[in-house]
């Protein structure tokens, strides 16, 4: 048996790392009286989510607005 940290959304739980199971595999979810603070759940997806420096950025722009000047007769 394994334990999996998780939170409910209003709709379905949401685990809050990988969890190993097989499809249909049977589950006993315990509902403790404690909340989520808005705050860790706003960190978490702070935390997959990357940055990149203004000057990458302006790159990319560069790339994506050369991309723009494709016409299908270049294909």
């Amino acid at each position: 048996m394994t334990a999996v940290k998780a939170y409910y959304d209003g709709r379905v739980f949401i685990p809050e790392s990988p969890v190993v199971a097989e499809i249909n595999q049977a589950a006993i979810i315990t509902i403790l009286d404690s909340h989520l603070s808005l705050v860790s759940q706003r960190e978490r997806l702070l935390n997959l989510a990357g940055s990149i420096s203004h000057e990458d950025y302006l790159e990319i722009e560069d790339a994506l607005l050369d991309t723009e000047k494709v016409t299908q007769d270049d294909w």
